[in-house]
């Protein structure tokens, strides 16, 4: 070895604490880290909350003062229609410990970046009531939007997604990019128009999504004949099977190109992923996504303006390795990443 060199690495780092950093970028991210130095905060200790973010469990009350993000929990699973256990979704999610608070290929910090807080549940009426509860999701989104704040919720079915987009959209429909398995453009049935197979239909018809810049990616399993809303109405699906023959660079590119400049709502369902790596959801599909392609895709989609998003459907019962709540707190780290480089915000 040469004695130069490593008598030069021993000057600077053999007496160095762990946060003496020496890249400019990354001191950034150490100065967040570290206290006195060596010091970090324990991940496994203290308040679980998404992210790690500040807890702002009386933020309802204070109209959501001072947020640039607000991210919620919505623990509700009255719309599935298969497996139940969604409702355990955001304790799941925040349980996880090492999520963040980087994002090496954005090189962005987020949580520190911006001015965001977990702000809790959405406070919810009734057990046993879909309507009702999202009538409930409906209006505490729209207290969110109301005070000039981005809504980013973890749920819960995906039936939440038509509520909130109710309030994100209101005044002009967004666009958007919806990453699943499932289309979740089907109709009424059983005496409801609410459950989680159907929100982007009905988005569509309240006039709060525009389907002209909306793309759904990584669409597959037998419920495919479901769909023809999406299609009918002009929206622009990319199979799962067709990620491999396209490649991820061309199909950000086309999700690029569908929603354009405009505002955009990005609905992120765990079952998009692949059952190999996230088993723990209602309506597992073999032959899904990597967590890999989807991470690629995301940040690829930096400088879109994301003014809203969800991350769905994990039901961490079926998932005894808990990777499927890890899987869905590194995307839901992703959501906000892109909320820090959207154009409406950082203007």
């Amino acid at each position: 070895m040469d004695e130069d060199k490593l008598a030069r690495l021993r000057a600077r780092y053999g007496e160095a604490k762990g946060g003496d950093i020496h890249d400019p970028a990354f001191k950034t991210v150490a100065d967040t880290q570290f206290r006195d130095g060596e010091r970090r905060r324990w991940p496994f200790a203290d308040v679980a909350t998404f992210l790690g973010a500040p807890h702002r469990p009386n933020a309802l009350a204070e109209g959501f003062a001072d947020l640039d993000v607000a991210i919620f929990g919505v623990p509700m699973d009255l719309g599935v229609t298969n497996r139940t256990g969604t409702r355990f979704g955001p304790r799941a999610v925040r349980g996880i410990e090492r999520i963040g608070p980087y994002e090496h290929v954005l090189k962005a910090l987020p949580t520190y970046e911006l001015r965001v807080a977990d702000v809790g549940d959405v406070p919810m009426e009734s057990r046993f009531s879909l309507a009702r509860c999202h009538a409930d999701i409906e209006a505490y989104a729209r207290r969110i939007v109301d005070a000039g704040v981005r809504t980013l919720a973890v749920g819960g079915d995906h039936s939440i997604s038509l509520p909130i987009l109710k309030a994100v959209g209101t005044g002009r429909p967004v666009g958007m990019i919806h990453i699943d398995a499932h289309a979740d453009t089907s109709g009424p049935y059983e005496d409801t128009k609410f459950h989680h197979g159907g929100p982007f239909r009905q988005a569509v018809l309240d006039g709060v999504l525009d389907p002209e810049r909306t793309i759904q990616i990584g669409i597959r399993g037998s419920a495919d004949w479901l769909w023809e809303f999406s299609t009918e109405s002009g929206m622009t699906m990319i199979h799962a099977e067709e990620v491999d023959t396209l490649g991820i660079p061309a199909i950000v590119e086309k999700a690029r190109a569908v929603v354009g400049d405009g505002p955009t709502y990005l609905s992120f369902d765990i079952d998009s992923i692949d059952p190999a790596f996230a088993p723990g959801t209602g309506t597992p599909e073999v032959g899904g996504l990597t967590p890999r392609e989807v991470l690629a895709l995301m940040r690829g989609c930096a400088g879109i303006d994301i003014v809203g998003g969800d991350v769905v459907e994990v039901a961490p019962q079926y998932d005894a390795t808990t990777n499927t709540a890890h899987v869905a707190g590194q995307m839901l780290l992703e959501i906000l990443s892109l909320m820090s480089r959207a154009p409406s915000l950082r203007d």
